[in-house]
């Protein structure tokens, strides 16, 4: 049966169930929660470190060979056959290296940029969800290569959690890892319009256990338990200044992770302006 969400996503496992959900573990990812609003870190730094430096190690690899093989094509003579055979085969192996750098590129740039477990921010009282991430933290392929010119680019939004819906996908490497993605959709529909990247490259069903911790927190549901964070609920501030602060979050959001109805949150973003 195929996922409901269209378009369907490439390497599609399931559709993840929303609402109350008894797999459920915040594991070591749940940064701060308290009455209003969980954090959760996405990228631990040891898969960060191990990321960037397999991208890295292939990115200038590729920067000097590619010019190599250019060089090679440009100044192969053609007196014969073989002559015109070795440039069909360097052009082809030159066209697999840009297409290998081409999707390395993000990779690079993601961990490179990713800062403090690129937090996500779900406020169970608004039914708000805030994401502050980089451009290239994301399972899609394609990007326009000129966003390549812009390495520091972020997304900075807020969602509604009601027009979010979960979705496991297979990325087909030997180690058979899942990642979880936050489908978009249109409200009252599942056409998806964006999608944000909740638990990348998790063994097994790891990450259904904190889509499932995540679910029963925004219905208020005892199973979600807000004790394992790493930071206790009394050290908010603390929290702020070591994970929020100085990492370019607006000050109308970060108010907002407080906000406990619409009205307030509302007020806040008539405060500071905020476009609706």
């Amino acid at each position: 049966m195929p996922s409901k969400y269209r378009p369907q996503r490439f390497g599609w496992i399931g559709d993840l169930e929303k609402g109350k959900n008894y797999l459920t573990s915040p594991e070591d990812r749940l940064i701060y929660a308290n009455d209003n609003y969980c954090v959760l870190k996405r990228k631990k730094l040891s898969n960060q470190i191990f990321y960037l430096s397999i991208s890295s190690f292939l990115s200038i690899s590729l920067f000097f060979l590619i010019p190599m093989l250019i060089y090679d094509i440009a100044t192969l003579k053609f007196d014969g056959k073989d002559s015109k055979s070795i440039f069909i085969i360097l052009f082809v192996i030159l066209i697999c290296f840009i297409f290998i750098w081409y999707s390395i590129i993000p990779e690079f740039y993601q961990n490179l940029f990713t800062r403090r477990g690129s937090p996500i921010i779900f406020n169970r009282k608004t039914g708000k969800v805030y994401v502050n991430e980089s451009y290239f933290f994301s399972f899609r392929f394609w990007y326009n290569p000129l966003v390549f010119l812009h390495p520091n680019k972020r997304r900075i939004k807020e969602y509604d959690w009601a027009d979010l819906h979960g979705v496991a996908i297979h990325n087909y490497s030997p180690y058979s890892l899942v990642s979880d993605i936050l489908m978009v959709c249109k409200p009252g529909t599942n056409q998806t319009i964006d999608h944000i990247m909740f638990d990348p490259a998790r063994n097994g069903v790891g990450s259904h256990l904190i889509w499932g911790w995540v679910n029963n927190y925004m219905i208020f549901d005892k199973l979600a338990d807000p004790s394992r964070s790493i930071y206790p609920t009394d050290q908010e501030d603390k929290f702020k200044q070591e994970i929020i602060n100085g990492q370019g979050w607006p000050k109308w959001m970060i108010e907002a992770f407080n906000a406990t109805t619409q009205d307030e949150l509302t007020n806040i973003k008539q405060k500071y302006q905020v476009k609706q």
